[in-house]
């Protein structure tokens, strides 16, 4: 069974940014002693990961690896936690597109949060914390919402005068969340989907 079938609740899946196939370049090892390494985004939680591979294993950024827990994994060997900035530049570049390919495919879980989104303060809205979104998109969100929920981002760009590309904002949010780690409220990054 490949990691691709595994379907376990539990298992934490991550996709491949970078693939360097002789090892990190900081690892003072001998080359003949590093394994294949890279980074991955976690599918659900945006999580950063430094990942070592198995060795008979050649992958191509975009690949789907599990990385937690350790007894579901058969590609990654080795794996750990990372913030942006330690990220290789080609993991840096090819972020971007991969978050935005994660909210393509999962279109309805961000459509929902369009949906769902709710106050965090009495002052704050989650809405407000996307990009480009102020008082008065997010009450044209909140008005059109009322009357029925979203079900595609066009429809939230026909819907929602201003609204021209949901799910472009949410990509410049997930991308701002992981890279700044003081930002007061995380909404995508760190936050397992249950």
């Amino acid at each position: 069974m490949s990691e691709a079938d595994s379907d376990e609740t539990d298992v934490r899946r991550a996709v491949v940014l970078d693939y360097l196939a002789h090892g990190l370049s900081d690892d003072g090892r001998p080359q003949y002693e590093k394994s294949p390494a890279g980074y991955a985004l976690g599918i659900e939680d945006f999580q950063l990961y430094q990942v070592a591979f198995d060795e008979d294993e050649r992958l191509t950024i975009g690949s789907d690896v599990v990385v937690e827990p350790p007894a579901e994994r058969s590609i990654v060997t080795k794996c750990q936690r990372v913030e942006y900035d330690d990220l290789s530049s080609g993991a840096q570049s090819e972020l971007e597109y991969v978050v935005q390919d994660l909210v393509e495919e999962n279109e309805q879980r961000f459509v929902d949060f369009y949906n769902d989104a709710q106050p965090i303060t009495l002052r704050l809205h989650q809405l407000n914390l996307l990009p480009g979104i102020g008082k008065k998109l997010r009450n044209g969100i909140l008005d059109e919402r009322k009357r029925k929920p979203f079900e595609s981002f066009d429809e939230l760009s026909e819907r929602v005068s201003g609204l021209h590309d949901p799910d472009s904002v949410l990509v410049e949010r997930i991308l701002e969340e992981l890279q700044d780690d003081d930002l007061k409220y995380q909404t995508f990054v760190g936050q397992q989907d249950q």
